[in-house]
């Protein structure tokens, strides 16, 4: 299955689809058509809907448990709805005013380390799932990294690391970034990456991109020097090579092998160009990770699910993760703006602000 398959589910596959999601996060139980026909919005008669719950099924999304004719979301199915169809709630203002207050309360009187005890707490009583801390949090090391589009200015870094470990982040990408990319960014991240974390990464790609401009200056200074070719200036100040006395390239075998090196240096920048841009935006940003599952070895048995999200000090360095653990059938529209807003306050409070 592939992320062009699940972008092209038509409008009615995904009603479909979003009320066995949510029916199945509100009750736990299947849904079946002749539920699900009278939920829809449009009439669908309950052969349709099973049609669509076939292909659904046959897509990896929904299973059937038993031989009855309801439906559960799969792992991939909740994945797919939390990353392209949720619909995140907003913290109510007196959960809000609690959560600030009994944070800072309890870093003021007591210590750091009971402040975040709190937060756990907090967290815990207001999502009836299990509150979780890890502070002191290194800078995981990558075994493999990929870039999935979810519409025009936002794409879904999957982080494999070396410990198994599999974390999420929505990222947003510059406007008219083509999907294509994307694709060849994760390939020749994979190629370099393993065993580095994404700042080691950065800094690495970042030192051949600037190997390869002086490259570049080098062999193009000598072409403009010798009159076979000249710069422009673009719109936008980018630079484009003119190439002049094609006649004479022909006698100029060192000529030629450097126009070639100069193809092969602006394409070499160009994707290296789009890599540094993107390991900016993941080892930078914001959010909240939400793990499903066997996507976390530590829940490939449990079935349970855990949204977290890192809080930073003054320097805005990750210092820790808080975050909730439960069944995968989590409320995951109303926690995952709570993880988010308690990750937030916890960082105010380290940070003195």
């Amino acid at each position: 299955m592939t992320t062009g398959t699940l972008a092209s589910l038509n409008e009615r596959s995904r009603d479909i689809f979003k009320h066995i999601v949510d029916s199945y996060l509100a009750t736990g139980e299947p849904v079946g058509s002749r539920h699900l026909s009278r939920l829809l919005p449009r009439a669908l008669s309950p052969a349709s809907i099973r049609s669509v719950m076939q292909d659904l099924e046959q897509l990896g999304l929904v299973y059937a448990p038993h031989t009855s004719a309801g439906r559960l979301p799969t792992q991939t199915g909740l994945r797919f709805f939390v990353d392209a169809m949720l619909q995140v709630g907003d913290v109510g203002d007196e959960e809000r005013r609690r959560i600030e207050t009994e944070v800072r309360a309890a870093s003021e009187s007591r210590s750091f380390e009971d402040a975040l005890g709190e937060a756990s707490s907090l967290l815990s009583g207001l999502t009836r799932g299990a509150g979780v801390v890890v502070t002191s949090k290194d800078n995981d090391r990558i075994k493999h990294i990929e870039f999935l589009r979810l519409d025009a200015e936002r794409a879904l870094t999957i982080l494999v690391g070396e410990d198994g470990n599999v974390e999420n982040r929505v990222i947003a990408t510059s406007p008219g970034l083509p999907a294509s990319a994307l694709v060849e960014a994760g390939n020749y991240l994979n190629a370099r990456i393993r065993g580095r974390t994404l700042a080691e990464a950065r800094t690495e790609i970042e030192t051949e991109r600037r190997a390869a401009e002086t490259e570049l200056d080098s062999i193009t200074e000598r072409l403009v020097d010798s009159g076979l070719a000249s710069w422009a200036r673009l719109q936008g100040g980018s630079r484009q090579l003119i190439v002049r006395g094609q006649a004479n390239l022909l006698e100029d075998l060192t000529a030629i092998e450097d126009l070639e090196r100069i193809r092969l240096l602006f394409a070499d920048l160009e994707t290296k160009t789009d890599v540094i841009e993107l390991l900016h935006r993941a080892e930078s940003g914001e959010g909240v990770r939400i793990f499903i599952g066997s996507e976390n070895k530590l829940f490939s048995l449990s079935g349970s699910s855990m949204i977290a999200a890192p809080f930073r000090d003054s320097t805005h360095r990750i210092i820790g993760v808080l975050g909730i653990i439960g069944p995968t059938r989590l409320n995951y529209a109303r926690v995952v703006p709570m993880v988010d807003f308690t990750a937030r306050v916890v960082s105010r409070v380290v940070g003195g602000g």
